[in-house]
């Protein structure tokens, strides 16, 4: 009889079973000399023998590349040493809950001099730029909640934005770091429900919400990702102003892992665009990363869309920007919050470049499964796409990856960095220079 492997440990999501390091990487074409620093790219990769019942849940690693003056000088790969990988400490125990027993496997990113991994279940962890783990992080004591694994930087005034969501009530709280690093400001916000909210949004003057159906349920706590859709949760998009006052929108009923830039136009709204899972396009997804040995039957994916939303009036619009099955949007984070033309995505086999103000699309056809492209600008940058695309690639085979770098503006191949072993598909990678 065949043995069932779950989709989230075989093929290119199968993880790694040891750390290792190796300096002096072959490189086909031309670095850029201006890309001194580090690239970190976190994902799932749960322990040999492991099986943590959903993609989402395996233990977090970090692969990284050092590029300095036009040369890769090494690539390393750590788990991130969060209680719960050391200690196999309990997330929910006869204590409650505790936020340093997470994985740390979604994200990684630099602010005020730290940098952190992050997961949205619980605290973020420190990390050194050697990728050792130094320890949970929680602002001096301050930060009492999850930490989502998207914060936004404001690329003006330099504040941290993130939030925090949870099983139990208040389910939502939005909380705001100074440059510096400090927690300034927390303040709950009222939902109905214990929602899963992966992502949100920033303009220059809201925070945009994503309140949509898919809930926690506490007969699936212990058996992966205890969270599933729900018809009668209802679907609704929020508008936040700097004061608190949150304007809510229904919108269609759908989700939204991933926000792409968000901003204000001349009429005070707010312009939103997304990667949207209509209900089918969900639930398939769900069934393919949980595991399922039946997954459902086979739905459109995930697409670019639209929203606008008027606080002044309360109308909404909404709209598909392409029919591309897309994700990961990544964009010049220079203009996060404010107006932007490029949006870069991946699809299975391509790197997509979106122009929104014309709503058209352009692909680079890869012949392997990229990872998502982040976006580094170059010093002294003459347009909004003058800068290159990071995104480490994987043979379809699972036999070997690269880091891939491509011109961001026509995204032609720079050059490759040939890695010393295959990279698991992941999630979120931060490009951190080194200055």
């Amino acid at each position: 009889m065949d043995v069932f492997t779950p989709s989230y440990l075989a093929d290119n999501l199968a993880p790694v079973p040891d750390e290792i390091g190796v300096a002096d990487l072959p490189v086909i074409g031309v670095l850029p000399e201006e890309l001194t620093g580090r690239y970190f790219r976190n994902g799932p990769n749960p322990l040999p023998g492991q099986d943590p019942g959903h993609w989402f849940t395996g233990h977090g690693m970090i692969h990284g590349l050092r590029l300095r003056d036009g040369h890769a000088e090494w690539y390393r790969n750590r788990w991130v040493r969060t209680r719960e990988f050391t200690e196999d400490a309990p997330f929910l125990g006869p204590d409650g809950i505790d936020l340093t027993a997470v994985p740390a496997n979604t994200s990684v990113v630099r602010h005020a001099g730290r940098i952190l991994a992050l997961v949205e279940s619980g605290l973020p962890y420190e990390m050194t730029p050697e990728l050792d783990t130094v320890g949970p992080w929680d602002f001096g004591g301050r930060l009492t909640t999850s930490m989502t694994a998207h914060p936004k930087q404001d690329p003006v005034t330099g504040e941290l934005h993130f939030f925090g969501y949870g099983f139990f009530a208040p389910y939502l709280t939005y909380h705001r770091l100074s440059a510096t690093g400090e927690l300034v400001e927390s303040r709950v916000v009222d939902v109905p429900g214990p929602t899963m909210i992966h992502d949100f949004a920033i303009t220059e003057n809201y925070v945009v919400w994503l309140d949509l159906p898919v809930v926690f349920d506490m007969d699936l706590l212990g058996r992966g990702m205890p969270y599933r859709w729900d018809d009668s949760y209802g679907a609704r998009l929020g508008v936040m102003d700097r004061g608190g006052r949150v304007t809510w929108f229904e919108v269609d009923p759908c989700y939204v892992f991933h926000v792409g830039n968000a901003r204000e136009d001349a009429s005070g709204r707010v312009v939103l665009d997304a990667v949207r899972y209509s209900p089918a396009a969900f639930v398939k997804t769900w069934s393919r990363i949980g595991g399922s040995a039946n997954p459902v039957a086979d739905a459109d994916g995930a697409m670019l869309h639209r929203w606008v939303l008027d606080p002044a009036s309360g109308a909404v619009g909404e709209e598909q920007l392409d029919d591309r099955v897309v994700e990961f949007p990544t964009f010049n984070e220079d203009r996060l919050g404010r107006t932007s033309r490029f949006l870069y995505t991946v699809s299975r086999d391509a790197v997509v470049k979106y122009d929104t103000v014309t709503g058209v699309g352009r692909a680079r056809d890869l012949g392997a499964r990229p990872g998502e492209a982040v976006f580094v600008p170059a010093s002294g940058a003459r347009s909004e796409d003058d800068g290159w695309l990071l995104s480490i690639v994987t043979d379809h085979a699972g036999e070997g990856s690269e880091l891939l770098v491509l011109d961001a503006a026509d995204l032609d191949h720079v050059a490759s960095v040939r890695l010393p072993r295959r990279v698991p598909e992941g999630f979120h990678g931060s490009w951190i220079a080194d200055h």
